[in-house]
C-alpha cells in the first residue's frame, strides 16, 4: 500500500522537473554505482531580500517568495539585509536573534508545508509509522547553516537527502561599516561543498548613499570583503580559502548601486519604464562594462522594476509621497542584485517579486548547478547530466 502510494504521488509530478520528482522517489530506489568521474544537476533558489528592520507577522505568507506553489528546489540560498534596525544599540550590542529565528521558522514551514500534508494524507492509508515517518521526511527541507551579523542574516536550505553529500560547512563574517569594521554594513558567506565542488555563498550589504564618490565607498566594501573574507580548512583535505577560490559562488545582497542620472531624469525614465537607459547609466553595470570590479562575475539581464525604494505596503514609489521635513525622496533604484561565478553555474531565471513588506523588493534568481560526484557516490536528489 504504501509502495503504491509512493509512485501514485510520483505520477502525479510527472509534469514537474526531474529534480524535484527524485525528490519523491524512496531512497532505496536509483542507487547505481557510475564509472569514474561524472556530474550531478541540481536546481538552486537565491533571493536577497532587505525587509527594513520588519519583524515578520506570524501569517506573513511566503510561498510566492519561495516559489512553491509551482516549483520546487534542491537547494535555497536565502539573504537577508536589516532584519532589526541599523540604531547604535543594533549595531553596538549584542545580537539579537529573535528576528533571524523568525524567519528561519517561516521558512522552515513554507518549505516543509507540502510534504507535511502528503504525509498526513498518507497517515489515513497506512498504520506503518516508519513508512509514514521515511515518506514525509524523504524531500523535506533542513537549514544545514545559518548565520547573522547585525542586520545580515544569510540561511541555506537543502533537501534532506542532499545533507549527507554535504560537508566542509564554515562561516566568515566581515564587518565593513562604522570605523571599517562594525556590522551594519559589510557580508556573511556561507561556504560548502555538494560531493566534490565547493559553493560560497555570500550575502552583503554595501555602503549606501546617492551622492557623487558614494560609488567608490560600495567598491571598496566589495573589494574589502572579497580580500578579508576566510574560511578555515581541516588539516587533511585541500580546501578553497577565499571567496574566488570556490567552483560556484552566488554573491547576493543590498549592494546599493545606484543610477548616474539627475533625480528629475532618472524619475521621468522610470515613469517611462525605460529600463534600456536606466541601465545604460547603472552604477554596477559600469563597474562590470570598466573590469574595476567583479571579475568573473556574471549578472543575469535585468527586466525587472527597480527595487527600491518604496513606500513600504505599497505599489508607488517613495518619491511619489509627501516627504517628512527634511528627509530626502531618494530617486529609484537597482539595488538589490544577484551575481555569480563558476562554468557549472547557469542562471534560468532572474525577477524580482511583490512582497510590500519594507521599502525594498526581493530580487530572486534559479540556477542549474553541476556538480562532480565520485564513482561511489549515490545519483539521489540530482539528475544526471
Amino acid at each position: 500500500m504504501v509502495t503504491s502510494k509512493i509512485l501514485h504521488h510520483q505520477e502525479l509530478c510527472d509534469h514537474r522537473s526531474m529534480s524535484e520528482v527524485s525528490g519523491v522517489v524512496d531512497e532505496t530506489l536509483g542507487k547505481r554505482p557510475l564509472d569514474g568521474q561524472d556530474t550531478l544537476k541540481y536546481r538552486v533558489f537565491a533571493s536577497t531580500w532587505n525587509v527594513g528592520g520588519n519583524i515578520p507577522s506570524d501569517d506573513l505568507n511566503l510561498e510566492d517568495w519561495l516559489d512553491t506553489r509551482a516549483n520546487t528546489y534542491d537547494i535555497y540560498v536565502l539573504g537577508f539585509q536589516e532584519i532589526v534596525p541599523l540604531n547604535a544599540i543594533n549595531v553596538l550590542g549584542p545580537s539579537k536573534r529573535c528576528a533571524s529565528t523568525k524567519w528561519n521558522s517561516l521558512i522552515g514551514k513554507t518549505l516543509n508545508r507540502k510534504k507535511t500534508q502528503d504525509g498526513a494524507q498518507l497517515h489515513h492509508t497506512t498504520t506503518n509509522s516508519s513508512a509514514i515517518e521515511s515518506f514525509t521526511q524523504q524531500g523535506c527541507f533542513r537549514c544545514i547553516r545559518s548565520k547573522q551579523m547585525v542586520g545580515i542574516f544569510a540561511s541555506v536550505w537543502v533537501r534532506s537527502n542532499l545533507r549527507p553529500y554535504i560537508h566542509h560547512l564554515n562561516v566568515s563574517c566581515v564587518g565593513s561599516g562604522i570605523m571599517g569594521y562594525l556590522g551594519n554594513k559589510g557580508s556573511v558567506s556561507v561556504r560548502f561543498l555538494l560531493h566534490e565542488t565547493s559553493f560560497c555563498i555570500v550575502c552583503c550589504h554595501l555602503a549606501s548613499g546617492g551622492k557623487q564618490g558614494d560609488v567608490l565607498l560600495r567598491n571598496f566594501d566589495a573589494a574589502d570583503i572579497l580580500a578579508r573574507t576566510k574560511f578555515h580548512g581541516d588539516g587533511k583535505k585541500k580546501l578553497p580559502k577565499k571567496i574566488l577560490d570556490h567552483d560556484q559562488v552566488v554573491l547576493l545582497g543590498d549592494l546599493n548601486y545606484r543610477i548616474s542620472l539627475e533625480e528629475a531624469e532618472t524619475r521621468a525614465l522610470v515613469k517611462a519604464k525605460n529600463w534600456s537607459t536606466l541601465l545604460e547609466n547603472d552604477q554596477l553595470v559600469s563597474e562590470f562594462l570598466t573590469g574595476r570590479l567583479f571579475e568573473g562575475f556574471q549578472e543575469g539581464p535585468v527586466t525587472f522594476s527597480p527595487t527600491y525604494k518604496y513606500q513600504p505596503n505599497s505599489d508607488q514609489y517613495y518619491w511619489c509621497f509627501e516627504a517628512a521635513r527634511g528627509e530626502k525622496k531618494r530617486a529609484p533604484a537597482w539595488c538589490d542584485r544577484i551575481l555569480w561565478r563558476g562554468k557549472d553555474l547557469k542562471q534560468i531565471q532572474y525577477e524580482t517579486c511583490d512582497y510590500k513588506l519594507s521599502d525594498h523588493r526581493p530580487v530572486r534568481a534559479v540556477f542549474y548547478a553541476k556538480c562532480e560526484i565520485r564513482g561511489d557516490a549515490d545519483p539521489i536528489g540530482g539528475f544526471i547530466r
